[in-house]
């Protein structure tokens, strides 16, 4: 009985916390990428230039998903496409740097909302939540 309420607590904090991130990931105040495109910019000025396909498995999405969310990148000027030289359809994805910029500003708003969150934890309970969360998207990665 009590893993029962142990799991309704955890599928409600995390309910609670996918909304609270979704305000802050669309509130003006942290700037105006959504989710997909701070994703996929922070990957790209994480590791560097990758394909679509590599992008696709990583984020457990469809090649077209990927592909639209891509050209919204494009559009905007946040990352460029590289042609592969040996095989003229194929290209990899690389951050601009406007998309460095936008991404770094972005981040950065989204780091200071977390001090001011965290403020009053102890270094010990900032470690231990990110360890948790970190464990639990471990699972999605399988």
């Amino acid at each position: 009985m009590r893993h029962e309420k142990d799991l309704e607590k955890i599928e409600l904090e995390l309910t609670i916390l996918i909304r609270r991130s979704t305000f802050l990931s669309s509130h003006k105040k942290f700037g105006n990428l959504d989710r997909s495109a701070y994703l996929l910019l922070r990957r790209l000025a994480d590791l560097g230039p990758t394909g679509v396909k590599i992008l696709a498995d990583e984020f457990q999405l469809d090649i077209s998903t990927i592909s639209r969310q891509v050209a919204a990148l494009e559009q905007k000027g946040f990352v460029d496409r590289i042609p592969d030289p040996t095989d003229g359809r194929a290209y990899t994805l690389q951050i601009t740097e406007l998309g460095t910029k936008v991404f770094t500003e972005h981040k950065q708003s989204r780091l200071e909302r977390l001090i001011e969150v965290t403020n009053d934890w102890s270094d010990e309970d900032r470690e231990a939540f990110g360890r948790l969360l970190n464990k639990f998207n471990q699972f999605y990665e399988k």
